[in-house]
């Protein structure tokens, strides 16, 4: 089925986005609010999902709050039916967002613990979000276009070093997105993963990232980061025109070309890269 432009998946759409609360989620979840979508918000913290709510409210929209620890799939079930009871329908528009920061030491010495936390949340959070919603959004009747968009990051091909398990979790989520994509070609339902590079939020405050890393990652944030605002609607757009993959920076774009095609040859250099730069003055441990 070929949609036409006022049937576009992100307009007045039934959209639910996890972590709502801050960052991209809320991004996503104002702008769908912008393009006529009720939105459910759901985040691990209930008084940021909140705030998201009445920033949306305010203007007009129509949302509500709903407390998820993506990590547990009983939690996500529960979003799933609290969804369904405030839309009085099936959602239409599942957005996978959740996700922390990690990094900062290399494999062998980054503890399991932070492993564990990166990977259930980053990796688990949208298996179950995937796993809860897509048959859902399968069975749903009615001609209104269905989809799901999955948050990975430019991390999902990028292997830089110091950083293995927020790597693994976001290589993770581009794989699913695409088997997910091969499973419900031709059913109507539209998937996106999105990869950016740096964007404006507060993921390293809140992540496990040492001092030194957070530093860097901050710095390049603000340097060349784009606004979480502006990575949203690069997405959502994305998504309406049927794209699979979102890159919404130059340099993401770039680096996934060079991986696919020189895949050796970029990751050498990205390891010369990285050890040049611990070399520099100021770096030493």
């Amino acid at each position: 089925m070929i949609f036409g432009r006022s049937q576009k998946r992100s307009r007045d759409a039934s959209a639910v986005v996890t972590g709502a609360g801050s960052g991209i989620g809320a991004a996503f979840a104002v702008e769908l609010a912008r393009r006529g979508s009720a939105v459910v918000c759901s985040d691990i913290d209930p008084d940021a999902a909140q705030r998201t709510v009445d920033a949306i409210t305010a203007a007009g929209g129509r949302a509500t709050a709903v407390h998820c620890d993506v990590s547990q799939i009983d939690a996500v079930t529960a979003l799933a039916e609290a969804a369904q009871t405030w839309f009085g329908h099936s959602p239409t528009l599942v957005i996978n967002n959740a996700g922390v920061g990690a990094g900062g030491q290399p494999v062998g010495e980054m503890a399991l613990d932070d492993w564990n936390w990166t990977l259930g949340i980053n990796l688990w959070g949208p298996i179950h979000g995937c796993h809860v919603f897509t048959p859902i959004l399968r069975d749903a009747a009615g001609d209104q276009p269905r989809g799901i968009i999955n948050v990975a990051s430019a991390a999902s091909f990028g292997a830089a070093p110091d950083m293995a398990a927020y790597n693994v979790s976001k290589a993770g989520v581009l794989s699913l997105s695409e088997t997910l994509a091969a499973e419900l070609s031709g059913t109507g339902i539209g998937v996106t993963v999105l990869c950016p590079t740096f964007v404006k939020t507060n993921i390293v405050e809140s992540g496990r990232i040492t001092a030194q890393s957070s530093e860097a990652a901050s710095l390049l944030m603000r340097w060349t980061g784009l606004t979480a605002d502006r990575v949203a609607r690069d997405c959502l757009d994305t998504h309406d025109r049927g794209g699979l993959y979102c890159m919404p920076q130059l340099d993401a774009k770039i680096g996934w070309n060079i991986k696919r095609f020189a895949p050796e040859t970029f990751t050498r250099t990205i390891g010369l890269a990285f050890r040049a730069s611990a070399a520099l003055p100021g770096k030493a441990d």
